[in-house]
């Protein structure tokens, strides 16, 4: 078993399958044979507790009439309360970190996902609530921090280094994990504050240091527009995996300044072919237009909010001009990156944002053509990442590689539909990929299920959660049917 003290990369440790750095923290493995009994820790033994979540749980587990589909949302929704979260307090309010799971670092990206789902429920319960106003404080220190950085330890004041990025050329400062460059890193904690905003009416974390975060998430997108220079970031990694490094001496390939943003890294933490990636600026503009509202609205401060408007009219209108490209066969779609000199990669990759999760993200409507030509495009075996298999088909990655489908893209190919037939297939085939454990991993062998890699995944946990509540809200019948 690879264990954080041994010299293994951060992608050979993800490749640990059900055996894996959970295991000593996870309840063992009930036969899918066997009755359902709950995977949760014991009470006293989560991280955090929420009566109003595990309120929620008893009443949409009730509402599904599968048993074993029951028994994973009730496993997987409160995975992240349950067993990630760290509380305490910094300079007298409220400080939180949110760790991924079997990596105890965490990520601006996946911390943010892995709380979203319980946002409904913050006017029940006033601890939650003040659970999520530390993470927002702590998400802002760490931009504060570094903000190309992508994850953090929980000592923001540790010098301590993760095995994987220990000699990483760049500048690598106290506190930070990892230092990759990816533009949807800044998106996801403006999409927790805004949506913490509007869901309680707090403003209270949104002080002067989270306006100074704020104001550097404009300053470091506009850096990286490039415009007249590559910026200050670089970043160089020893591995004999290519997608863990950047090339020209850090600054990673060329492309033309058109606009949009570039980015060293995407979601996956994979460097990109092109830099300019097109659902991380989709989210960009998304981003941009909840600044220029909290700008507006909170701070009272009208040049901040016009800076982020204008920069977000600027980033659509390049989408505009250069996001699209002639498939031969898919037709006129969104291209997946790009360089603005012509060149672009066709596919999709499972983590979010991706080309088909930009509906879940705001930014298109599923009916728009251009996304249900690309929809259609990445769902094919036109996309060199979608795979197709006796257990499943499904979206993967670089990240893992051939032949595994991320359950991810499962679960954004369901929130992004509106056909019956086509969720309940996804939800066979969630349901088929836990492999008995009771929880959903990062990725499984499109033949094969029992291989798998991360059986302590929070983000993909809560995100499944997060589609079983939205189909009770919108298609309580599907769940109520045996046929699942």
């Amino acid at each position: 078993m690879h264990t954080p003290s041994n010299p293994y990369s951060r992608r050979d440790l993800l490749r640990i399958s059900a055996v894996g750095l959970a295991g000593a923290c996870l309840p063992s493995v009930a036969s899918p044979q066997a009755a359902f009994p709950s995977k949760r820790p014991a009470p006293q033994s989560r991280s955090f507790r929420s009566p109003a979540v595990d309120a929620e749980i008893t009443r949409v587990a009730g509402l599904i009439r599968d048993p074993e589909l029951a028994w994973l949302f009730s496993n997987c929704l409160p995975n992240t309360l349950d067993t990630t979260v760290r509380t305490g307090s910094y300079a007298g309010h409220p400080d939180t970190a949110v760790i991924t799971g079997d990596i105890t670092a965490m990520w601006l990206r996946d911390s943010s996902a892995q709380v979203w789902p319980y946002l409904p429920f913050l006017k029940q319960d006033q601890p939650l609530a003040t659970m999520i106003e530390g993470l927002i404080r702590r998400q802002t220190r760490c931009i504060l921090i570094d903000p190309y950085a992508n994850a953090f330890l929980t000592d923001l004041t540790s010098t301590a280094k993760m095995d994987w990025s220990k000699n990483d050329k760049t500048e690598m400062r106290p506190g930070v994990g990892e230092r990759k460059w990816e533009v949807d890193s800044l998106c996801y904690p403006v999409r927790l504050a805004h949506r913490y905003w509007k869901e309680t009416g707090d403003t209270s974390p949104f002080d002067a240091q989270w306006l100074e975060a704020m104001h550097s998430i404009v300053k470091t997108f506009r850096e990286q527009q490039r415009k007249s220079s590559p910026g200050p970031y670089h970043f160089q990694r020893a591995s004999e995996h290519p997608t863990e490094t950047l090339g020209e001496e850090g600054f990673g390939t060329p492309a033309r300044s058109v606009g949009l943003i570039h980015s060293g890294f995407r979601p996956s933490d994979d460097a990109c072919t092109y830099p300019l990636n097109i659902p991380a600026n989709f989210f960009a503009i998304q981003t941009l237009h909840r600044l220029e509202e909290m700008f507006a609205q909170i701070a009272h401060d009208s040049t901040a909010a016009h800076d982020a408007a204008s920069l977000a009219t600027e980033i659509e209108a390049a989408l505009k001009q250069y996001a699209t490209v002639r498939h031969p066969k898919a037709g006129l779609i969104w291209a997946f990156e790009i360089d603005g000199f012509g060149n672009a990669l066709c596919m999709d990759d499972a983590n979010v944002p991706s080309l088909l999760s930009l509906p879940y993200l705001g930014a298109c409507s599923e009916s728009d053509p251009l996304y249900a030509a690309t929809r259609r495009f990445v769902l094919s075996d036109a996309n060199p990442y979608f795979f197709k298999g006796s257990a499943a088909e499904g979206i993967g990655g670089p990240h893992v590689g051939q032949n595994m489908i991320w359950p991810m893209s499962l679960i954004m190919r369901a929130l992004t539909t509106h056909d019956e037939a086509e969720q309940v297939q996804c939800l066979r085939w969630l349901k088929k990929s836990s492999a008995g454990t009771g929880f959903i991993h990062e990725s499984f062998n499109k033949d094969d299920v029992t291989h798998f890699t991360r059986d302590w995944f929070a983000w993909a946990n809560t995100l499944f959660g997060e589609l079983i509540l939205t189909l009770a809200k919108t298609n309580p019948r599907l769940l109520a049917a045996s046929t699942i």
